[in-house]
Protein backbone atom coordinates (compact mmCIF):
# COMPACT_ATOMS: atom_id res chain seq x y z
CA UNK A 1 0.00 0.00 0.00
CA UNK A 2 1.72 3.53 -0.71
CA UNK A 3 1.77 5.84 1.42
CA UNK A 4 -0.92 8.16 0.09
CA UNK A 5 -3.04 4.76 0.69
CA UNK A 6 -1.71 4.65 4.43
CA UNK A 7 -3.06 8.42 4.81
CA UNK A 8 -6.21 8.13 3.59
CA UNK A 9 -6.74 4.79 5.19
CA UNK A 10 -5.80 7.17 8.88
CA UNK A 11 -7.57 9.90 7.73
CA UNK A 12 -10.73 7.95 6.91
CA UNK A 13 -11.19 5.62 9.97
CA UNK A 14 -13.04 5.65 12.96
CA UNK A 15 -12.41 4.56 16.49
CA UNK A 16 -13.68 1.38 17.69
CA UNK A 17 -15.38 0.11 20.77
CA UNK A 18 -12.62 -0.01 23.46
CA UNK A 19 -9.90 2.06 21.31
CA UNK A 20 -8.69 5.42 22.38
CA UNK A 21 -11.03 8.37 21.69
CA UNK A 22 -9.01 10.13 18.74
CA UNK A 23 -7.04 13.33 20.83
CA UNK A 24 -8.59 16.56 18.93
CA UNK A 25 -7.73 19.71 19.66
CA UNK A 26 -11.16 21.74 18.25
CA UNK A 27 -12.91 24.80 18.57
CA UNK A 28 -15.87 25.32 19.86
CA UNK A 29 -19.26 27.46 20.75
CA UNK A 30 -17.19 27.68 24.26
CA UNK A 31 -13.71 28.45 23.21
CA UNK A 32 -11.15 25.80 22.45
CA UNK A 33 -11.38 23.05 23.44
CA UNK A 34 -9.30 19.23 23.46
CA UNK A 35 -11.17 16.14 23.31
CA UNK A 36 -10.83 14.09 24.75
CA UNK A 37 -8.19 15.79 27.11
CA UNK A 38 -10.49 18.13 29.06
CA UNK A 39 -13.40 15.60 29.81
CA UNK A 40 -10.90 13.23 31.87
CA UNK A 41 -12.59 11.93 34.87
CA UNK A 42 -16.42 12.63 32.67
CA UNK A 43 -18.34 10.44 30.86
CA UNK A 44 -19.09 11.90 27.85
CA UNK A 45 -21.35 11.94 24.49
CA UNK A 46 -19.87 13.33 21.23
CA UNK A 47 -23.00 13.82 18.74
CA UNK A 48 -22.47 15.15 15.11
CA UNK A 49 -25.26 16.26 12.94
CA UNK A 50 -25.49 16.78 9.03
CA UNK A 51 -25.83 20.87 9.34
CA UNK A 52 -26.81 24.09 11.40
CA UNK A 53 -30.51 25.45 10.33
CA UNK A 54 -32.18 22.06 9.23
CA UNK A 55 -35.23 21.26 10.68
CA UNK A 56 -33.99 17.40 12.05
CA UNK A 57 -30.95 18.75 13.78
CA UNK A 58 -33.27 21.36 15.14
CA UNK A 59 -35.51 18.81 16.73
CA UNK A 60 -32.57 17.38 18.16
CA UNK A 61 -30.72 19.93 19.42
CA UNK A 62 -33.81 20.52 21.63
CA UNK A 63 -34.14 17.43 22.49
CA UNK A 64 -30.25 16.88 23.76
CA UNK A 65 -30.83 20.09 25.93
CA UNK A 66 -34.20 18.92 27.36
CA UNK A 67 -32.46 16.07 29.06
CA UNK A 68 -29.40 18.00 29.31
CA UNK A 69 -29.99 17.69 33.68
CA UNK A 70 -30.39 14.22 33.26
CA UNK A 71 -26.94 13.83 31.64
CA UNK A 72 -25.36 16.04 33.80
CA UNK A 73 -27.16 13.58 36.88
CA UNK A 74 -24.90 10.89 35.69
CA UNK A 75 -21.92 12.72 35.17
CA UNK A 76 -21.81 12.52 31.73
CA UNK A 77 -21.09 15.84 29.14
CA UNK A 78 -22.73 16.93 26.15
CA UNK A 79 -20.61 18.00 23.15
CA UNK A 80 -22.51 18.45 19.51
CA UNK A 81 -20.37 18.53 16.36
CA UNK A 82 -20.37 19.43 12.49
CA UNK A 83 -18.26 20.76 10.30
CA UNK A 84 -20.31 24.09 10.09
CA UNK A 85 -18.13 27.17 11.27
CA UNK A 86 -18.13 28.37 14.48
CA UNK A 87 -20.32 31.26 13.60
CA UNK A 88 -22.66 29.53 11.80
CA UNK A 89 -22.78 27.57 14.89
CA UNK A 90 -23.39 30.56 17.31
CA UNK A 91 -26.13 31.90 14.98
CA UNK A 92 -28.10 28.89 15.19
CA UNK A 93 -27.92 28.53 19.23
CA UNK A 94 -29.26 32.04 19.12
CA UNK A 95 -32.44 31.29 16.31
CA UNK A 96 -33.15 28.16 18.68
CA UNK A 97 -32.96 30.35 21.70
CA UNK A 98 -35.07 32.99 19.82
CA UNK A 99 -37.55 31.23 18.22
CA UNK A 100 -38.10 27.87 20.27
CA UNK A 101 -37.13 29.46 23.77
CA UNK A 102 -34.32 26.73 24.50
CA UNK A 103 -31.25 27.78 25.47
CA UNK A 104 -28.48 25.33 24.35
CA UNK A 105 -26.10 25.18 27.08
CA UNK A 106 -23.44 22.43 25.83
CA UNK A 107 -20.73 23.27 23.19
CA UNK A 108 -21.02 22.44 19.78
CA UNK A 109 -17.56 22.00 17.93
CA UNK A 110 -16.61 23.15 14.37
CA UNK A 111 -14.81 20.41 12.98
CA UNK A 112 -12.80 20.72 9.38
CA UNK A 113 -12.99 17.43 7.30
CA UNK A 114 -9.72 16.02 8.76
CA UNK A 115 -11.29 15.90 12.38
CA UNK A 116 -14.60 14.99 10.83
CA UNK A 117 -13.01 12.09 8.45
CA UNK A 118 -10.85 10.47 12.17
CA UNK A 119 -14.29 10.41 13.34
CA UNK A 120 -15.83 8.32 10.57
CA UNK A 121 -18.80 10.78 10.08
CA UNK A 122 -18.06 12.16 6.54
CA UNK A 123 -20.28 10.02 4.41
CA UNK A 124 -19.08 9.33 1.00
CA UNK A 125 -22.49 9.49 -0.52
CA UNK A 126 -23.68 12.59 0.93
CA UNK A 127 -21.31 15.58 -0.17
CA UNK A 128 -19.52 17.20 2.98
CA UNK A 129 -22.28 16.72 5.70
CA UNK A 130 -21.43 14.89 8.49
CA UNK A 131 -23.74 11.53 9.68
CA UNK A 132 -25.81 11.29 12.47
CA UNK A 133 -23.04 9.70 14.51
CA UNK A 134 -22.39 9.31 18.35
CA UNK A 135 -19.66 8.58 20.28
CA UNK A 136 -20.18 7.49 23.89
CA UNK A 137 -16.33 8.34 25.90
CA UNK A 138 -15.77 6.81 29.41
CA UNK A 139 -13.70 8.61 31.85
CA UNK A 140 -10.65 7.08 30.73
CA UNK A 141 -11.38 8.18 27.35
CA UNK A 142 -12.24 5.12 25.73
CA UNK A 143 -15.19 4.54 23.41
CA UNK A 144 -17.66 2.15 24.61
CA UNK A 145 -20.74 3.08 22.44
CA UNK A 146 -21.04 3.82 18.57
CA UNK A 147 -24.27 5.03 16.61
CA UNK A 148 -24.66 5.97 13.32
CA UNK A 149 -28.07 6.87 11.87
CA UNK A 150 -28.78 8.11 8.45
CA UNK A 151 -29.43 11.79 8.11
CA UNK A 152 -33.07 11.23 7.16
CA UNK A 153 -33.73 10.00 10.87
CA UNK A 154 -33.79 11.75 13.71
CA UNK A 155 -31.88 10.02 17.40
CA UNK A 156 -33.90 8.79 20.27
CA UNK A 157 -31.94 10.97 23.22
CA UNK A 158 -33.34 8.42 25.66
CA UNK A 159 -31.99 5.54 24.34
CA UNK A 160 -28.63 6.96 24.66
CA UNK A 161 -29.00 8.46 28.26
CA UNK A 162 -30.32 4.74 28.99
CA UNK A 163 -27.24 3.82 27.38
CA UNK A 164 -25.05 5.80 29.44
CA UNK A 165 -26.83 4.36 32.34
CA UNK A 166 -26.45 1.21 31.40
CA UNK A 167 -22.68 0.91 30.70
CA UNK A 168 -21.99 2.94 34.04
CA UNK A 169 -23.62 0.50 36.40
CA UNK A 170 -22.17 -2.49 34.24
CA UNK A 171 -18.48 -1.33 34.60
CA UNK A 172 -19.50 -0.44 38.25
CA UNK A 173 -21.45 -4.00 39.66
CA UNK A 174 -19.59 -6.26 36.93
CA UNK A 175 -22.97 -7.16 35.37
CA UNK A 176 -24.57 -7.30 31.94
CA UNK A 177 -27.84 -5.43 31.12
CA UNK A 178 -31.26 -7.04 29.31
CA UNK A 179 -32.46 -6.14 26.32
CA UNK A 180 -34.71 -3.01 27.15
CA UNK A 181 -33.56 -2.58 30.34
CA UNK A 182 -34.81 -1.30 33.08
CA UNK A 183 -38.27 -2.49 31.09
CA UNK A 184 -37.06 -5.99 29.96
CA UNK A 185 -40.40 -8.15 29.29
CA UNK A 186 -38.62 -11.18 31.80
CA UNK A 187 -36.37 -9.98 34.06
CA UNK A 188 -37.89 -5.97 34.34
CA UNK A 189 -34.97 -3.72 35.98
CA UNK A 190 -32.74 -7.08 37.06
CA UNK A 191 -29.50 -7.34 35.42
CA UNK A 192 -27.88 -10.74 34.45
CA UNK A 193 -24.64 -12.08 36.18
CA UNK A 194 -21.75 -13.48 33.67
CA UNK A 195 -21.64 -16.99 33.09
CA UNK A 196 -19.55 -18.89 34.63
CA UNK A 197 -16.42 -20.40 33.50
CA UNK A 198 -15.92 -23.38 34.79
CA UNK A 199 -17.62 -26.78 36.14
CA UNK A 200 -17.34 -26.15 40.00
CA UNK A 201 -19.08 -22.52 39.46
CA UNK A 202 -21.35 -23.31 37.29
CA UNK A 203 -22.72 -26.58 39.45
CA UNK A 204 -22.80 -23.39 42.35
CA UNK A 205 -24.71 -20.58 40.13
CA UNK A 206 -28.19 -22.07 40.44
CA UNK A 207 -27.70 -22.05 44.03
CA UNK A 208 -26.52 -18.86 44.64
CA UNK A 209 -28.42 -16.69 41.91
CA UNK A 210 -31.88 -16.64 40.31
CA UNK A 211 -31.05 -18.74 37.29
CA UNK A 212 -33.33 -19.92 34.53
CA UNK A 213 -29.78 -22.27 33.93
CA UNK A 214 -26.56 -22.25 34.77
CA UNK A 215 -25.65 -19.70 32.06
CA UNK A 216 -28.67 -17.10 32.58
CA UNK A 217 -28.47 -16.17 35.51
CA UNK A 218 -30.23 -12.46 37.31
CA UNK A 219 -30.06 -10.43 40.58
CA UNK A 220 -31.69 -7.42 41.57
CA UNK A 221 -29.18 -4.67 42.24
CA UNK A 222 -29.30 -3.06 45.49
CA UNK A 223 -30.51 0.58 45.44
Amino acid sequence: MSNFDDEMYFEMSMPLLGDDFPELNVQTTHGPMSIPGDLKGSWFVLFSHPADYTPVCTTEFVAFQQRAEKFEEIGCKLIGMSVDQVFSHIKWVEWIKDNLNVEITFPIVAANDRIANKLGMLHPGKGTNTVRAVFVGDPEGKVRLVLYYPQEIGRNMDEILRAVTALQISDKNKVAMPADWPNNALLNDRVIIPPATNIKDAEKRKEQHDCYDWWFCHKQLNK
